[in-house]
């Protein structure tokens, strides 16, 4: 990963601002645009290496007030449990996202979480039903997290599905988020894609990341959410159908 290449980290600051501005105004998309755009211009593995400090720390800031955390861990404490044997055993099992069929896994998730987006209705979990389906989907989640760097297929359809109020919902994904991150990083580092040196780097582009979130947030209030969300679901298809084309001509 040569950040001392000019126009690699001028790319790289651009993707991490652009990321942030996301992830301002609709609260999240700051990985799944990162690994999206990243991936163009470099390995997988390198771009979900670069993503964990800004995403770790956006989304600690995101999961708080620490008051209400309590109650709303309660109810997505076995969907955090799954994604952490999920992503620890994906990684182990798949090792680093590389090589083409990185490509079209990524591809592939980008499109499933923008075709959800634009047309997904959640349904709804019974209470009783919570413990086993929430382990079941952070398992999934974090095998694809493992496989492709991007953690919100199934993650927040799920989460949606649990009808919580909208700072419950925004606080949950927070928490699922930096749980899904640090799970991220493990897995990177038992296969030896996650250094010094990554960290370092990753470091370095939590600035960019927070001065687009912030620019996002004083965007919110000027734009439609839904236009913007329509716009950045369309967007994410392209991506995503781009990457996995790419990725199956080449194999």
């Amino acid at each position: 990963m040569n950040l001392l290449d000019p126009a690699l980290l001028a790319a790289v600051v651009a993707v991490f601002i652009l990321a942030g501005v996301v992830k301002g105004v609709v609260g999240l998309g700051l990985p799944t645009i990162s690994m999206a755009l990243l991936a163009l211009v470099m390995a997988p593995a390198q771009a979900a290496a670069l993503l964990i400090v800004p995403s770790l720390i956006t989304n600690l800031w995101q999961a708080l007030p620490w008051v209400t955390m309590r109650a709303v861990l309660r109810r997505i404490a076995g969907m955090q449990a799954g994604v952490c044997v999920g992503t620890v055993a994906g990684a182990l099992w798949l090792g680093p996202p590389s090589g083409e069929w990185a490509g079209i896994c990524l591809g592939l998730a980008l499109v499933a979480y923008a075709a959800w987006g634009l047309f997904g209705t959640p349904p709804t979990v019974l209470p009783r039903h919570e413990p086993w389906v929430g382990i079941a989907v952070g398992t999934v989640t974090g095998v694809i997290t493992a496989a492709t760097g991007v953690f919100v297929i199934p993650a927040v359809p799920y989460l949606q599905a649990l009808k919580l109020d909208k700072d419950a919902l925004i606080q949950a994904m927070g928490i699922s988020f930096t749980v899904s991150t640090v799970a991220l990083a493990a897995g990177l580092w038992l296969n030896g894609g996650y250094t010094a040196g990554a960290a370092s780097a990753s470091l370095l582009m939590l600035l960019p990341a927070l001065a687009g979130m912030a620019l996002g947030q004083r965007l919110r209030n000027r734009l439609s959410p839904r236009t913007f969300k329509l716009c950045f679901m369309i967007s994410l298809a392209l991506l995503g159908a781009y990457q996995a084309g790419r990725g199956l001509l080449g194999s």
